[in-house]
């Protein structure tokens, strides 16, 4: 890397500034009093017998409290006589394993011992019907075996298409639900038709199984559960659509719509289904999702343990380092990409040695005529967006923000051994 080396020796960092900015906070104050209150008022658990057994379906990573959730949900159950247990909705998660999934719930703090009931996490499936485009349904076989069906999920945006359903309840039903089997029928005719797709197929298993009710969470600016509202099972379709334009509305950005250069500390599943979300990035990996700024160069320079090797989206980034490369586990990252059919977000960009080198590789190909003016901007990762650094070219810009709170520096960029010190 001698040679490489030599072409960035002439670029410079520029001085940074630290920007605080604030949005929408407004936490729930009592989860559990929430789903208590909420789930003992559904009328339709009256016409179900004192020992029903309820399959409670828990998988998406990233969601604040989800253990108290989970076990608030449980309480609730029991506390009317019936018998909840927990199984895996996360679709190929955990390497698409009994053992892998178990794992990542327990990464969760949903456990047996956290939560008060049993988990049973499995891939095993069964096919309950085919949808109009001739794609078949499958629903987890335990939880096909029980008496009722709940699932929780955070209400979101998707990362790779935009419609009426994205995150949320109903993409849990359609994929989460399915396992891996269930998750490539639901891929397999690509992200142009997710939106119909997740639409048929959550609608069979309503129609089908006893699906009882939904748990939607929204959180706010802040990651904190701002709302827990739980939906009669025969409701979801009507009600998620509201919830997830509330979702948007709560969400945070980095607020410059022309960026030179993003810095990415670290990337991981527990942040975005895409290692970084492209919602707030503008890096899309299809052509059914758009918004956000307009990057010219993104370099990424970590990943996260949680993420157990799964770089999915590292393909969208411009340049990675040595580092992120070496914890790479490829097969579960190819796993998540040939699932969901989109080969891109597990390329690997442009690896250089250290962040320093991986920093001014970004600023010499970002295409601007002074280096010393680019438009440069660093983030922990994309679910944290309180704090971040620009350069002096975008301190103008970011001061009349009616968000920013302040705006301080100049401070400098250190490295150790080309490692970049954290800042946030």
């Amino acid at each position: 890397m001698d040679a490489v080396k030599s072409l960035l020796e002439n670029i410079d960092i520029p001085p940074m500034y630290r920007v605080r900015q604030e949005f929408y906070v407004n936490p729930l104050e009592d989860i559990e009093a929430s789903c208590l209150e909420q789930i003992g008022a559904l009328s339709r658990l009256a016409t179900l017998k004192r020992g029903a057994r309820i399959a409670v379906a828990v998988g998406s990573r990233g969601i604040a409290n989800i253990s108290r959730i989970t076990a608030s949900v449980v309480k609730a159950l029991q506390t009317q006589g019936f018998k909840p247990f927990i199984v895996s909705g996360m679709a190929s998660h955990g390497k698409a394993t009994d053992e892998g999934q178990a794992e990542l719930l327990a990464e969760l703090g949903v456990t047996e011992a956290a939560v008060g009931c049993p988990v049973r996490a499995s891939v095993e499936v069964v096919e309950i019907g085919t949808i109009d485009s001739g794609l078949p349904v499958y629903m987890d076989r335990i939880a096909s075996e029980a008496d009722g069906i709940v699932v929780i999920n955070r209400i979101k945006t998707h990362t790779a298409f935009h419609a009426e359903y994205e995150s949320g309840l109903v993409k849990m039903l359609a994929i989460g639900l399915g396992n891996d089997i269930g998750a490539k029928s639901c891929h397999q005719l690509g992200f142009g038709k997710m939106a119909e797709n997740i639409i048929a197929m959550t609608r069979m298993k309503i129609d089908k199984m006893p699906v009882l009710f939904g748990v939607a969470v929204i959180e706010d600016g802040a990651e904190n559960v701002s709302i827990i509202e739980v939906i009669d099972g025969d409701k979801i379709m009507e009600r998620e659509p509201e919830l997830l334009k509330v979702s948007k509305s709560y969400m945070p950005s980095i607020g410059i719509d022309q960026i030179d250069v993003l810095v990415v500390d670290r990337m991981g599943k527990e942040i975005s289904g895409d290692g970084m979300d492209p919602n707030i990035t503008g890096r899309y990996a299809t052509p059914y999702a758009s918004g956000g700024p307009q990057v010219s160069k993104l370099a990424i320079l970590g990943v996260t343990e949680k993420s157990h090797g799964n770089v999915i989206g590292v393909g969208q980034a411009d340049i990675c380092t040595q580092k992120l490369f070496e914890r790479a586990d490829l097969e579960t990252t190819y796993i998540n990409s040939l699932i969901a059919t989109v080969t891109s977000v597990a390329r690997l960009p442009m690896i250089l040695p250290t962040d320093y080198d991986a920093i001014r590789a970004a600023i010499l190909t970002c295409n601007i005529v002074d280096f010393s003016k680019v438009r440069l901007v660093r983030i922990r990762d994309t679910l944290h967006l309180g704090e971040l650094l620009v350069s002096q070219a975008l301190v103008d810009e970011v001061s009349g923000k009616a968000n920013v709170i302040s705006v301080d520096g100049p401070v400098e960029m250190k490295f150790t051994n080309g490692a970049a010190l954290p800042v946030f």
